[in-house]
């Protein structure tokens, strides 16, 4: 069994508009080397695997797997912001759009928000030009949110939590925006201001 597909090599490079022989120069190698990767005759040696995603513009997971993620957000919008976290470590990773990330060796999807509910509900207080958000949720080890986020149409302000801290957070009070928060069983929940 293949470890990498002969066919997503060619796809990828044809997706680059590459000949065998671009490839090939850009690796060092020989553009017979290249037709034995891609007519599975052959499989390119584990030292050069993070070259050849680099030349093929993807991640070293993508070329492994075959699934390469297209970015679709070329404009950067903040209102299209996607939360990926880790369900591992707890990483929390926030993009200005789709995008492909992984950690600790698993892809990670975006996180569906939902409109907060009752039990992840974010109480809001104002003063001296300053938003202060609490919640009132269990923060112990195994249930417990793991951010709150402030979401502005340039900007993104996120107070990162952990277990048996209160679950609050102070941000500068701009204009409208959207709370987020993070809890580790349930998922992201939103709310306008």
């Amino acid at each position: 069994m293949n470890w990498i597909a002969g066919s997503t090599i060619r796809d990828l490079r044809l997706k680059k508009q590459m000949t065998q022989k671009d490839l090939a120069d850009r690796l060092s190698l020989s553009d017979k080397t290249i037709s034995k990767w891609e007519t599975d005759k052959g499989l390119p040696d584990i030292s050069i695997i993070a070259d050849l995603a680099e030349v093929l513009s993807v991640s070293v997971s993508e070329l492994l797997t075959g699934a390469v993620a297209e970015n679709k957000n070329r404009g950067a919008n903040m209102r299209r912001s996607k939360f990926y976290i880790c369900p591992v470590c707890g990483n929390v990773i926030h993009a200005m759009g789709e995008g492909a990330f992984s950690c600790c060796g698993i892809r990670l999807p975006a996180a569906e928000a939902e409109s907060m509910d009752e039990a992840h509900d974010i109480n809001i207080e104002t003063s001296d030009g300053d938003i202060y958000a609490t919640m009132d949720h269990p923060m112990e080890k195994g249930h417990y949110i793991s951010f709150i986020g402030l979401l502005r149409d340039n900007s993104f302000q996120m107070e990162k939590l952990y277990p048996e801290q209160n679950a609050e957070a102070r941000f500068r009070m701009v204009g409208r925006g959207t709370l987020i928060c993070y809890c580790n069983r349930h998922g992201l929940f939103t709310k306008k201001l």
